[in-house]
């Protein structure tokens, strides 16, 4: 994942207006980032509009994580250029440290990276293709029975990976794609992973089309003329989910798209 934003690399608790406290006392959201100049883009301004203050810290530049989340709502691992197979010290050092929001039942959302990352703390395998095939651009997204069950599902998604995972033991599969079958799944009723991006701003995704340009000659990825287009055709109904997918993974709220429980019983 190419450099997204250019926010401050230091560990800080940020609400709706920088430094409120949250609307109705709500605790902060842990947001793991990967890059001294990432930003939690749409999910971190998609929270702070729900009340939750935002908890930024960065180990890869020696952040530390909390030893528990008793004084947060949840966390949000987001993606970065690294692997999750990555030998690195911090990379194993998160890895491990997902035990702390799965123990205490915390709800946790792992995107790209992080979910690769919660794939391998739950014993999973993460790696490409056999014919190294990417999904670096907009690819159809498909909706298992589960998934449908929970709500409607984008038809189509961003993405910006080479590597893909297995479905953990136990979890449940949510969402399918082409290249890489497994795009989002539910572990323990409060984990949840997404192998696609629905956090860019459009400014984070014309800075991953220039900084990520070099990529685009790797098999499957589109050019960047793409991606732009893409996003003017299926960015909205992509946002609008992320809305209501934020509220489920928080708040446990059914979404508005959701099917009747008469629609569910009778398909």
């Amino acid at each position: 994942m190419p450099t997204d934003s250019t926010g401050a690399a230091g560990t800080g608790i940020a609400g709706p207006n920088d430094q409120d406290p949250g609307i109705e006392g709500k605790r902060p959201v842990l947001i793991v980032l990967h890059q001294e100049s990432s930003s939690p883009g749409r999910v971190g301004q998609l929270l702070a509009e729900k009340g939750y203050p935002l908890d930024i810290r960065r180990p890869v530049l020696g952040q530390k994580l909390p030893t528990t989340l008793a004084e947060h709502a949840g966390a949000v691992v987001f993606g970065g250029p690294m692997s999750a197979n990555d030998p690195d010290d911090f990379v194993k050092a998160e890895i491990s440290w997902l035990n702390v929001p799965l123990k205490e039942k915390k709800p946790l959302l792992g995107i790209c990276l992080g979910a690769q990352m919660l794939v391998r703390h739950l014993g999973g395998k993460v790696a490409a293709n056999a014919d190294e095939t990417t999904e670096i651009g907009w690819y159809p997204l498909r909706a298992t029975e589960k998934g449908r069950q929970l709500m409607h599902w984008p038809r189509m998604v961003y993405h910006f990976h080479r590597e893909g995972f297995d479905l953990p033991r136990g979890a449940d599969l949510l969402a399918e794609g082409d290249v890489y079958p497994n795009q989002a799944f539910r572990y323990n009723g409060h984990a949840w992973a997404l192998q696609f991006h629905a956090e860019l701003t459009r400014a984070m995704m014309h800075r991953w089309v220039v900084h990520g340009a070099h990529r685009f000659i790797l098999p499957n990825a589109q050019q960047g003329r793409e991606h732009l287009e893409g996003r003017m055709l299926f960015d909205a109904p992509l946002k609008a989910w992320l809305n209501e997918f934020l509220d489920l993974v928080f708040e446990g709220k059914k979404p508005k798209s959701a099917p009747s429980t008469k629609a569910t019983l009778t398909a």
